[in-house]
């Protein structure tokens, strides 16, 4: 304003100092007043415009430096909400008990890990700066309409409002379809792991082709979601930008007719156009971060729905931190029922007693209830009908740790992570290399990891796929025995493994049980005679119990089992 006022109008000078009124109008009197002050003291009408072009210039260099300091710390808050938002999920799934896992599928809970943080990252904490500074501009720039015209500014809020409703409405629509895209992100992370894990199966059924069309066929409907989503996104700021040209038209058109009528100055309003021009940058700003937003609520839903999981398995406020094992573990009435198969009752009133010392096998065939008796001691799942105690104390009184620091477990399934050979047998363990070495070699596993590569810092794989099934289970074993525990599960330990490895791990095992109380599930009976009893389980009871010769004696379902495995 004072550039059209006084440069192209010196005859406007303002030679007296004029009182500041917080307006638009008194800072535009301040400006007049400083920019006549330079002409008359240059006397040359240049030097007032060298005076704006430097203004201008110190302004920009300003608006710059503030922008480039406020991304600098943004980068901080933004990843570090993203640092938490990880550091927080992977907290919960580790909180998790086993019975979440057997609900959801790992692609999606992958998915959410993954892609689903990622989305955040991208559609609302990229945008974070837009949220602070655009409103602000915003504000600023109404205050500043309103100031130099009331009639004007209220029939240019109008229209505004009119262009929030309808991006609000497109906005809902991508939220909706934003969130069915992640889904089916899931569902596609699920098929890859399928794939990979069961590609050995895949191959030998010749089922590449079923395969293929399964994903292609869910791969076409995430294509045509995400088309929706991405249309839906970049519509937002075309749409912005059109409807505030259509504006800035209707104003070109109602504010000329208020200049013509003599209703306002030309400079004024040609200020006002600038002004509300100024506007449609962070309009279209404001608009693309909302489209954003709904974009990554989606994913944002997710997210949350994993965090707000509430674990089934509840410590106590007042629970106990039991610091040994000093006479039995006891089941009474125990009942037990997955309440994602039908709440159908693994378990059925179960009770037996396990001495400090003792073994206690556990046999029956497939499906009576037997890997659920021994998930139960560490609280994996907790009993819905009866107690499970150690030393006379219900083991849901105990802290949680507490409880499963005297337990170690050796399963079927080998579970080993993509580290070395040294970080596996110590495992949650602070041990030195001595004591890894030690509790390999009473392992029968110290051979064949000295004649590796790297010896025990070979890396050996993911899931070890570095090494034979034998070799797997005695690492496993190994530590077991590094933990020393005052209770050893043994849970089908040696099923999967052919005569000479079964043998050395067979060996170890019987060194690792020595002197511990321990519950063995075995199929191959013959390795479990020498138990001090022996529980026979079929369909969630306990139909028979003794040692190998009574049970033998009794001609009943334990004798049938082992004279079958014997023919």
């Amino acid at each position: 304003m004072p550039f059209f006022d006084i440069l192209f109008n010196p005859e406007r000078l303002v030679l007296d100092k004029p009182v500041f009124v917080a307006s638009v109008e008194g800072l535009k009197s301040y400006l007049d007043y400083y920019i006549s002050k330079i002409i008359v003291h240059y006397d040359n009408v240049e030097a007032g415009l060298i005076f704006i072009a430097l203004l201008i210039i110190v302004s920009f260099l300003l608006k710059n430096a503030f922008r480039y300091a406020a991304q600098f710390f943004l980068a901080n808050v933004r990843n570090g909400i993203v640092k938490d938002i990880r550091i927080r999920l992977n907290d919960k799934i580790l909180s998790l008990p086993l019975s979440y896992f057997n609900k959801v599928k790992k692609g999606n809970l992958i998915s959410t890990l993954t892609s689903d943080v990622t989305e955040v990252e991208h559609s609302i904490l990229s945008i974070l700066e837009v949220f602070v500074k655009e409103p602000i501009a915003l504000i600023t720039a109404l205050v500043l309409l309103f100031s130099i015209s009331t009639q004007l500014t209220l029939f240019v809020f109008l229209l505004l409002i009119l262009i929030v409703l309808l991006i609000g409405t497109i906005g809902k629509s991508l939220k909706k379809s934003s969130f069915e895209g992640q889904e089916k992100v899931g569902f596609l992370t699920s098929l890859y792991d399928e794939t990979i894990s069961g590609m050995r199966v895949i191959k030998a059924f010749t089922a590449e082709n079923y395969r293929r069309v399964q994903f292609n066929k869910e791969s076409n409907i995430f294509f045509k979601i995400m088309n929706r989503v991405q249309r839906r996104r970049v519509l937002a700021s075309p749409l912005t930008e059109f409807l505030s040209i259509t504006i800035f038209s209707s104003i070109v058109w109602f504010g000329g007719k208020e200049v013509i009528e003599g209703d306002i100055q030309a400079s004024t309003f040609i200020f006002y156009l600038l002004i509300f021009g100024s506007i449609i940058g962070p309009a279209k700003s404001f608009s693309s971060a909302y489209f954003n937003v709904q974009k990554g609520m989606g994913g944002l839903k997710r997210i949350d729905g994993v965090l707000k999981v509430e674990s089934e398995i509840i410590e106590e406020k007042d629970a106990i931190a039991k610091e040994s094992f000093d006479d039995k573990i006891a089941f009474k009435n125990v009942s037990f029922a997955y309440n994602n198969i039908d709440d159908k009752e693994v378990l059925k009133d179960v009770s037996f007693e396990l001495k400090k010392g003792n073994v206690l096998a556990i046999v029956g065939p497939s499906g009576a209830g037997k890997t659920t008796i021994v998930d139960l001691i560490p609280r994996f799942y907790d009993v819905e009908k009866g107690e499970i105690s150690i030393d006379g104390v219900n083991i849901k009184s105990l802290k949680k740790d507490s409880l499963r620091q005297k337990m170690g477990i050796v399963t079927q399934e080998s579970i080993l992570f993509n580290d070395s050979i040294a970080n596996n047998i110590a495992f949650g363990i602070d041990a030195s290399q001595e004591e890894i070495i030690n509790a390999a070699k009473v392992a029968n596993a110290h051979e064949f990891i000295a004649a590796m590569p790297n010896a025990y810092e070979t890396q050996i794989g993911d899931r070890g796929q570095n090494l034979s099934g034998g070799q797997r289970q005695r690492l496993t074993i190994a530590r077991a025995i590094l933990k020393n525990p005052s209770i050893l599960i043994l849970d089908e330990a040696t099923s999967a493994l052919d005569s000479e490895s079964e043998k050395l791990v067979q060996d170890a095992l019987i060194k690792l049980m020595r002197n511990r109380t321990s519950i063995v599930i075995a199929h191959r009976l013959s390795t479990i005679q020498f138990a001090d009893e022996i529980i026979v389980m079929e369909e969630g009871k306990i139909v028979e119990n003794g040692n190998h010769i009574s049970l033998m004696a009794k001609q009943g379902l334990y004798s049938k089992l082992v004279n079958l495995q014997a023919f």
